[in-house]
């Protein structure tokens, strides 16, 4: 893409900054993060042929690929010298960059199109000769904050690999539970798989993500000069997508068997009969199907 005429190429996220940064240097990072891309988007898939075998068959199917997935982790988390694990673990699409010229060329169709649809501004100037109206000038507000974002920040000129700390005692203690997390989750709904409503498993699973969270909080707040405030942005980044995914908890276990379900079957028949809401009724029926009977439907990464 860099080598097309007229094409800027675009500028990379830290998340793909860091990762290409390992895809690019260990083959062995690349090839474990795209095993646990794979088992991602086919869990499912293995979990509903498991299930035609019977329950059982179907939590040993679950347990095991949890299990496959904690040992990628672990491996990834070694191979990166303990720093905090990625979501993905792979680079992600880059936005497709647009030529100068298609740029030029939509912002003339917009201006043609506001000058046909709306009167002049105050301030704008009709040049006779051509018949153009130029407009006002932006802004000083505009200006600063169109500079601003040419400016490079701290992580721009950091190293990719610097871009996560790595993690060292209460940090560590927290990346290996976070790991684990699924697994033993997975290993305590297989031994109370005959009762969906009892809260053990739900509770059990939901502590230790939490307390794995805690503790991450605590050592930053410890170990980096600043606390929270002195984290890089992909760091900050990859916390909130876990603070995230704590509210998948309220689709799974005894919390969903007790208060979501009731919750999700009384909005689909109330708006059965409501023209559109009633579309937006049937597709969270079909995925109620899924919550009520798989476990890799609500499962994070």
């Amino acid at each position: 893409v860099s080598r097309l005429p007229g094409v800027q190429k675009p500028h990379p996220t830290p998340h793909n900054r860091y990762t290409r940064f390992w895809t690019q240097r260990s083959p062995i990072y690349k090839r474990i993060a795209l095993t646990l891309q794979v088992i991602k988007y086919t869990e499912l898939l293995w979990e509903m042929a498991a299930k035609r075998r019977g329950e059982k068959v179907r939590w040993r199917v679950v347990v095991v690929l949890e299990a496959v997935k904690a040992i990628c982790r672990l491996l990834l988390l070694r191979l990166t010298n303990s720093r905090p694990l990625l979501t993905p673990p792979l680079p992600e699409r880059e936005p497709e960059p647009v030529s100068p010229e298609d740029s030029l060329r939509d912002d003339e169709e917009e201006e043609e199109e506001e000058e046909s649809s709306q009167p002049a501004q105050d301030g704008s100037w009709t040049m006779p000769r051509t018949g153009l109206t130029l407009p006002t000038l932006p802004d000083s507000s505009d200006i600063s904050s169109y500079l601003l974002s040419k400016v490079l920040t701290a992580d721009d000129i950091k190293p990719a690999k610097a871009l996560l700390r790595r993690v060292q005692g209460q940090g560590q203690l927290a990346e290996y539970l976070y790991i684990i997390r699924p697994l033993i989750y997975a290993l305590v709904l297989q031994r109370w798989s005959g009762d969906k409503r009892n809260w053990r498993p739900w509770l059990l699973g939901l502590s230790i993500e939490y307390g794995a969270r805690q503790l991450a909080k605590k050592d930053f707040k410890e170990r980096v000069a600043g606390g929270l405030r002195g984290l890089t942005n992909l760091e900050r980044e990859e916390m909130r997508k876990r603070g995230w995914a704590l509210g998948w908890w309220a689709m799974r276990g005894a919390f969903y068997e007790n208060i979501t379900k009731s919750w999700v079957s009384g909005f689909t028949n109330k708006v059965k009969d409501i023209p559109v809401l009633g579309l937006v009724g049937g597709v969270v029926e079909d995925y109620e199907y899924l919550w009520d009977n798989y476990y890799f439907s609500t499962a994070t990464p």
